[in-house]
């Protein structure tokens, strides 16, 4: 028994160990967005505090509209996912065919390939269609870029629905479209709840399509971080109180929807 309880405290000391190590760079990034420029260059812990920068970030950047832009562009970018990945992660779970398997993996090879490698034709083809700076655009980027892993996760919780409650549902004249909403979207709900929360998350964080993609109008959260940083160097302070302001939303929201993500992602391990 004593063994037990002293492997359940090591194995208690280690979890907070390994959050604090994944968690101190977001501190760190707190601490620093309360010091001066002049403070922020040394690492030390005894400085004055003050909000100097995070009164800057609002007079240069209009702040809440970056957040309503990240916000619209995240959810819109989910919702579409959806729409397409449903379909498609029905089709492939209950009525696979001989090339299934290999069209998902060329759709999961496709997040293999650099994005800075097509940016220059879909620069071209965003500017040729005035695509650029819009939510539109950046809602269909965002979905391109998400849809691989939503099929995949999709196709994953839908596996684990049993096959016969779609086949006696079909007998009684269930149409599949029927099925999908009466039956498989209720029975698979924690999973597909946990990939649109994923979907958001990924959204929300992402840079190198919103820096090059937007400017003013459409530019999201990631875009305001960026316009911090200059030729001449790094304004510590100011790049951490907008860093900070921009993951703050996504780090709510995660943690108010954080028993949701875990029931989603461990839904079918325990039979």
């Amino acid at each position: 028994m004593k063994a037990k309880q002293r492997n359940k405290i090591l194995m208690t000391f280690l979890g907070w160990g390994v959050a604090f190590l994944v968690f101190f760079p977001i501190l760190w990034m707190a601490i620093t967005s309360f010091k001066s420029e002049i403070d922020a260059i040394t690492p030390s812990l005894v400085f004055h505090p003050t909000f100097e920068s995070y009164a800057t970030v609002n007079e240069r950047v209009n702040y809440f509209g970056a957040v309503i832009n990240s916000v619209v562009e995240s959810v819109g970018a989910t919702i579409v996912c959806l729409a397409f990945a449903v379909p498609a992660a029905y089709a492939m779970a209950f009525y696979p065919g001989r090339k299934t398997k290999d069209l998902l993996m060329w759709m999961m090879s496709t997040k293999m390939m650099p994005a800075v490698g097509v940016l220059v034709p879909i620069y071209i083809l965003f500017q040729q269609f005035g695509l650029l700076d819009t939510w539109t655009g950046i809602i269909a980027m965002f979905t391109l870029m998400n849809l691989p892993i939503v099929v995949w996760m999709l196709y994953s919780f839908f596996r684990e629905v049993p096959k016969e409650i779609l086949e006696a549902s079909r007998m009684d004249g269930a149409t599949p479209l029927q099925q999908m909403r009466l039956l498989l979207l209720p029975l698979s709900l924690p999973g597909v709840m946990s990939t649109a929360l994923l979907s958001v998350i990924l959204c929300w964080n992402e840079a190198f399509w919103s820096i090059n993609l937007t400017s003013v109008k459409a530019a999201p959260l990631t875009q305001l971080i960026v316009s911090f940083s200059s030729p001449e160097g790094l304004f510590w302070s100011k790049l951490s109180a907008a860093s900070l302001l921009a993951i703050a939303p996504i780090l709510v929201f995660g943690w108010l929807t954080q028993r949701q993500l875990v029931r989603g992602l461990t839904f079918g391990a325990v039979k």
